[in-house]
């Protein structure tokens, strides 16, 4: 298909390497016999998750009309504003693997903030609705269901934090969804990396996943890795920008915060009625 990246390709500024275009090959085209593949993105921070992710969506298009996405990085999201668990369903390429873009997910939850450090349970509790949602309307396993339903590869997208309470967390979602793939994506600090093989599982009872290693994209010339040190306060400014954005009229100049802020606030406000309206409080502690 002219929509193929090729081995080695670049798309802007990145670089995708040839064993991240085998990588993401060998997911989609495993088998053509066996239920669509669930695959699961972990690795350091800025080891390039994201943009395999990209990858990945744009090689499984190529097969299936729609691909599911459950992004649980709360803290640079792919499809919605910041703080936000998400499950999307897409069916478009993405034509530049450097530029994200919004679309409106299918199931969503206001986590409320940029790390699940805050309230790693109420974390836990939204990505595995999302999975138990993506499993009731995406994945089929009675014949007489089969009629008008569609089954749908996964993609999971995570953080980069997996130390401590991060890798604890890491491990539970590996747990409860089961990925048939896993993908990790090692830096050149081995500290920094997740540990070797089915890290998440008792014992030698791997032999139901396949786990793909690969290297982060960005190497210097002693092949180490060149993490991109990314702005991340930035990158949610725009995020929140964008998101915003989209109740404006193309043509109103707003480039920055405050000038968002002040277009928010002289715009026509939404009125719903009070008894409506929940308020919960989130990450609160009990005294």
């Amino acid at each position: 298909m002219d929509s193929k990246l090729e081995s080695g390709s670049s798309t802007a500024n990145i670089y995708i390497p040839e064993e991240w275009s085998e990588a993401a090959d060998s997911i989609a085209y495993d088998s053509v016999t066996s239920p669509p593949p669930i695959a699961f993105i972990c690795g350091a921070k800025n080891s390039g998750k994201t943009t395999f992710s990209r990858l990945l969506l744009n090689i499984l298009l190529q097969r299936y009309q729609k691909v599911a996405y459950l992004d649980a990085d709360v803290g640079q999201p792919e499809f919605t504003a910041p703080g936000f668990l998400s499950l999307t369903v897409v069916d478009k390429l993405t034509a530049d693997l450097a530029i994200p873009c919004l679309k409106t997910p299918e199931r969503c939850f206001f986590f409320g903030d940029i790390s699940s450090k805050r309230d790693p349970s109420a974390y836990l509790k939204y990505a595995f609705t999302l999975y138990d949602y993506y499993r009731k309307e995406y994945c089929t396993f009675d014949e007489s269901e089969l009629a008008g339903r569609t089954e749908l590869p996964l993609v999971v997208n995570t953080p980069g934090w997996v130390k401590g309470i991060g890798y604890e967390i890491l491990v539970d979602m590996l747990k409860y969804i089961s990925p048939t793939h896993v993908v990790k994506i090692n830096i050149s600090v081995g500290s920094k990396n997740l540990p070797g093989g089915a890290f998440w599982l008792d014992g030698d009872s791997d032999g139901m996943v396949n786990i793909i290693e690969i290297k982060s994209a960005c190497q210097d010339s002693l092949n180490r890795s060149v993490l991109v040190q990314k702005d991340a306060r930035l990158l949610r400014d725009l995020r929140i920008m964008a998101y915003f954005r989209q109740i404006f009229p193309n043509d109103k100049p707003i480039t920055t915060i405050k000038e968002l802020a002040y277009a928010l606030t002289s715009h026509f406000p939404y009125e719903v009625p009070i008894s409506s309206i929940k308020i919960r409080h989130l990450h609160c502690q009990e005294l």
